[in-house]
């Protein structure tokens, strides 16, 4: 048993497939953080409009990306230490599992929302068709009972129509945000 003060090396408690799962989550931070702070390295530094060092565009996403970076790296040191055998057959397993296929459509439709249809179609329709689209094929198709697609319309259309409505109206009226 270890003591708190002491690092956990014999990867008690921690699956070998999260292991090696944290080892790839920390190959990205630490890409995509190497990436920020060159970005926020490269940024102007509006020297020629005496701008203070300390007040500079670039600062506070270097900051942070300094800080995502150095996280990465102990999450990077830490699965690297950890014993993970059979590791990357157990993270593949998990991958491609069904819980994972479901968070994989999550995302196509979250990013076809975002990327597709904000500013192509007015917001209050973008968001009315991204809430219907997500009703439909999480109570029709990935589903355990599937409920079938004529008792899904009404309640997909009526909560599309209300979400795009009511957000519309509450960040153009309540925020004051003018939306796409």
């Amino acid at each position: 048993m270890t003591t708190p003060a002491e690092p956990d090396l014999q990867g008690e408690g921690h699956s070998p497939a999260m292991i090696r799962a944290d080892l790839l989550a920390a190959i990205f931070f630490i890409v995509l953080a190497t990436a920020m702070l060159y970005g926020s390295w490269t940024m102007d530094r509006l020297e020629a409009r005496r701008i203070h060092s300390f007040t500079v565009p670039g600062l506070v996403p270097g900051l942070l990306s300094a800080a995502l970076l150095i996280c990465g790296v102990v999450l990077a040191v830490r699965s690297l230490r950890l014993p993970a055998p059979g590791g990357w057959t157990d993270l593949g397993a998990a991958i491609t599992s069904g819980a994972a296929g479901r968070a994989g459509i999550v995302l196509v439709l979250c990013l076809a929302y975002t990327l597709g249809l904000v500013g192509l179609l007015p917001f209050w329709l973008a968001t009315g068709l991204f809430v219907f689209a997500f009703i439909l094929v999480f109570e029709t198709w990935l589903a355990e009972p599937r409920r079938s697609l004529l008792q899904s319309l009404p309640w997909a259309f009526g909560l599309a129509v209300a979400t795009g409505a009511i957000v519309t109206l509450v960040f153009e009226r309540a925020f004051l945000v003018r939306l796409p």
